[in-house]
């Protein structure tokens, strides 16, 4: 990842709606290589400056997403401040859709944390053009995350197969609980944390994993570990203290910062970098524009772990990290479309 002083986006939007309590910051980071596609985030933020700073952050996240997983998008994301000034969220919903309006199609709403299907119609109904609004791409997601795990293990030497690899799973909401169903299915052993008590207990029983606390989860011995809840949870601190041999997940922007690939790759811990792992849910966007079938869409997603392969195998014959591979890559395609 990249630190939000190291690179400028192209455009930032801070809106306010008063009538509707509406609060909204929408980041345009590259339409290079086509318009920005990124999903709206709605939760809390303690300021205005905290809500700009993760909006930067995922927007770049989404360019390097994107761009990696060829989908003809540019990158960029909205993040909502959910407050008490918020009386009704469908209005609130409808005024963004408004602002997002006057972009002129250079940003494109999908979902994403504290979002669903119904929010992005009612983003729809303000005049913005949306992008999935009623498919749920948390499979396609889980099942490019599963490739990615399946291909660093491998990179590791533990099984490919992930039969007897032992899996922390760190949030296992949409796509962790689907992404752990998987792995047992491949007979993995699979350990599943979550701040959301009811939502671990169920999914457990149900599969027959362990249950991990939320504050053991990113300390839990095992051979893999897999964030997939909010991001920032690895700093160079933590990669010291980390007791596995794979980190790779769906969870946005995990390392709190780039130093923290080198604090991983000193002790030999494979990183997939999330905006590898994850890119199956905009490569669903990408086939429902282009009318995939599913064929072609499962050997799309099942390619995101030869891309993992690809960057690992380029980051041990380097002596670089993998985020400074995966950087060059699209620092290089961004470069060459501008030519």
């Amino acid at each position: 990842m990249m630190d939000a002083g190291d690179w400028d986006a192209e455009r930032v939007i801070i809106a306010r709606d008063r009538k509707t309590g509406l609060r909204a910051v929408i980041v345009i980071d590259s339409t290079t290589l086509g318009p920005a596609l990124g999903g709206i985030r709605l939760r809390p933020y303690d300021s205005q400056s905290a809500a700009v700073t993760e909006c930067r952050q995922l927007a770049r996240a989404m360019t390097l997403k994107n761009t990696l997983a060829d989908t003809g998008y540019g990158g960029g994301k909205a993040v909502i401040a959910w407050t008490d000034e918020i009386k009704s969220r469908e209005d609130a919903l409808r005024a963004f859709g408004k602002i997002v309006a006057k972009l002129d199609g250079r940003y494109i709403p999908a979902s994403d944390l504290g979002t669903n299907a119904a929010d992005l119609a009612f983003v729809g109904k303000g005049g913005a053009d949306v992008m999935g609004g009623d498919t749920d791409t948390a499979i396609s997601t889980a099942t490019g995350v599963h490739a990615a795990i399946r291909a660093a293990a491998d990179h590791a030497g533990l099984p490919r197969t992930l039969g007897g690899v032992n899996v922390c799973i760190q949030g296992v909401g949409k796509v962790g609980a689907r992404l752990a169903r998987l792995l047992r299915a491949d007979g993995a052993v699979v350990g599943v944390s979550d701040v959301d008590t009811r939502c671990v207990t169920e999914l457990a029983a149900e599969i027959g994993a362990d249950v991990v606390a939320p504050t053991d989860a990113i300390h839990a011995s095992c051979d893999i570990f897999a964030p997939c809840a909010t991001g920032g949870v690895i700093s160079p601190e933590v990669a010291s203290r980390l007791r596995c041999r794979v980190v790779a997940g769906a969870a946005n922007n995990v390392l709190t910062h780039p130093s923290a690939a080198s604090a991983l790759a000193a002790r030999r811990i494979v990183f997939v970098p999330d905006y590898v792992a994850s890119a199956g849910g905009v490569i669903q966007v990408q086939a429902i524009r282009d009318g995939w079938d599913k064929t072609r869409l499962e050997a799309r997603l099942r390619a995101i772990g030869d891309t993992v392969t690809d960057v690992l195998g380029e980051a041990d014959a380097s002596g670089r990290t993998t985020v400074d591979i995966a950087e060059s890559r699209v620092a290089a395609r961004l470069a060459a479309s501008h030519d």
